[in-house]
């Protein structure tokens, strides 16, 4: 008679995170971040139908890597919450933390008592009227649930990217600035630098001046024009920065001559 084989709760959770993991950073990263007008959210992806973002409500969006079919079921139970909650209530009713919070509870449900975690890790942001009201929330695999601060990078290598768009990150940029650091940092994914145009990216707004529906995607020829003044930006203040710093190091050799 064979023994029966166990394996400890602990042994579990670890090969199942694992398992997850390795899933999820099989893919490309995205990245949601603040800009003066509002929250950008970018992701890495060449499917034009398979989107990676989506709008939640009229002040939420939603970004996710990993599994196309597990983070699809968590997008469309989001939108049937927000839909029942505001047409009983308020549409002002539905917010982001409560979205955060309903993904974070599915997700640990599915962690702790399936097989098979579900590979997927996922971005609730929300909108406010001001820049200090805007929330960002990272939930993962296993049920966790983060409040970012000004930027957040999932999927892929996102420690990397994240390290790239600190560099980069300021909340009061202007768009073109701000998609031009979250495409930097999606380039440079791996540590290798590559080219990231328009048809690599989804590219969507929630726009903090537009009136009901905050959500805009940005592709096409608009997507185009701001990857080129984002380009033409960059290039700009680095030509300044060299230009200040020779002002500098003429006057600094100046001063050691006077002494």
């Amino acid at each position: 008679m064979s023994m029966p084989f166990y394996v400890a709760p602990e042994q579990q959770m670890k090969d199942k995170a694992d398992y997850a993991r390795k899933g999820i950073a099989r893919g490309r990263s995205a990245v949601v971040l603040q800009y003066e007008g509002g929250i950008l959210l970018v992701a890495d992806n060449m499917s034009r139908t398979l989107h990676k973002i989506s709008e939640l409500y009229d002040r939420i969006g939603f970004a996710a890597v990993g599994r196309y079919p597990e983070f699809e079921n968590l997008r469309l139970m989001g939108v049937r919450f927000a839909d029942v909650r505001g047409y009983q209530f308020d549409r002002r009713d539905v917010s982001g933390r409560q979205l955060a919070n309903i993904y974070a509870q599915t997700l640990g449900t599915v962690f702790s008592e399936s097989l098979k975690p579900w590979e997927v890790e996922i971005v609730v942001a929300e909108v406010g009227d001001t820049a200090a009201e805007d929330e960002i929330y990272r939930i993962t695999f296993d049920g966790s649930i983060v409040d970012e601060q000004g930027f957040v990078a999932v999927g892929g290598s996102s420690e990397h990217v994240s390290n790239q768009l600190k560099d980069r990150f300021a909340a009061d940029a202007p768009l073109s600035a701000a998609l031009n650091a979250a495409t930097h940092a999606l380039a440079h994914e791996n540590g290798e630098e590559r080219e990231l145009e328009a048809g690599n990216l989804e590219v969507a707004i929630l726009e903090r001046s537009r009136q009901h529906r905050k959500f805009r995607r940005i592709h096409g020829s608009r997507l185009t024009s701001l990857i080129e003044e984002g380009k033409r930006g960059t290039a700009a203040t680095a030509a300044e920065t060299a230009s200040d710093s020779g002002d500098g190091n003429g006057t600094g050799d100046a001063d050691e001559a006077d002494k």
